[in-house]
């Protein structure tokens, strides 16, 4: 473990799993302290133990629901009254629906719509307006190839997604000579739970042809944030997608996107 950054702290919604935790094992190598956010407090602390024997790190988490309205003035609150000062913020807390958007739960959706969207919003001008007063600190925001290009049966979820990489950039062009960068990462499919959540556990041809693993994400991601650079796309046919889609017909993406999320048995 390299100890540079002994002394900082990264907070990491959506932690204990997936590319959140593989994010948490990326800085818990380089000897940064952890804050872990995610509602499941059980899988939350399993991890958090995980992280302290693997790297030897203080692992503070924090079990909450961030697809709640109030949660990010919550969160916020809660930093401020244990004295915790966040050095790196790193938005990855999120999920997806599948189906026709008017046959999936309404609730569901607006859960969606506030965790992917609202909630990242509003935590990160939190978080910002403290590392600008310091004139230091770094934003990392998922976000996913998705946003690219519209979404049939995963309608929210894209939308969401290319929400997440226009505001990363404006507002990574806003805090130029602040001290504080904004990196978003845009993951294709990446070997997590995210799937069977999203209802898409049958995928077989889409994981065959994307899938990357949790950890070459996380780390990707990590050294685009540390180079200070705008947008990270990891992998070789992740960037190859997203660079092909500027140039396809509308139609054509359309189609394609559809039969990709088409359940395969």
């Amino acid at each position: 473990m390299t100890l540079q950054h002994e002394k900082k702290t990264v907070l990491i919604t959506g932690g204990s799993s997936g590319i959140g935790f593989a994010l948490a094992k990326a800085f818990a190598h380089r000897g940064y302290k952890l804050v872990l956010v995610a509602r499941d407090g059980g899988k939350l602390d399993k991890s958090a133990k995980e992280l302290r024997d693997l790297f030897g790190v203080p692992c503070e988490t924090i079990v909450l629901d961030l697809s709640l309205v109030d949660s990010p003035e919550t969160l916020h609150k809660r930093l401020h009254a244990e004295g915790i000062l966040i050095d790196v913020l790193v938005n990855n807390a999120g999920f997806g629906t599948w189906g026709n958007f008017w046959e999936i739960d309404s609730v569901r959706s607006q859960q969606e719509m506030q965790l992917n969207m609202v909630t990242l919003a509003l935590l990160t001008k939190r978080i910002a307006n403290e590392m600008i007063q310091r004139g230091n600190g770094k934003i990392l925001n998922v976000a996913s190839t998705a946003s690219y290009q519209p979404g049939p049966m995963m309608a929210i979820y894209y939308a969401t997604k290319a929400f997440v990489v226009s505001f990363s950039e404006a507002l990574s062009k806003e805090l130029d000579g602040t001290g504080v960068t904004v990196t978003v990462v845009c993951p294709g499919p990446t070997e997590t739970k995210f799937q069977r959540h999203a209802g898409m556990a049958k995928m077989h041809l889409l994981k065959k042809i994307f899938m990357m693993d949790a950890d070459t994400v996380a780390e990707k991601a990590y050294r685009g944030l540390m180079k200070g650079k705008r947008v990270v796309i990891p992998g070789l046919m992740n960037k190859m997608t997203v660079f092909s889609v500027r140039f396809l017909p509308k139609a054509f993406i359309l189609a394609v996107v559809s039969f990709l999320h088409k359940r395969r048995g």
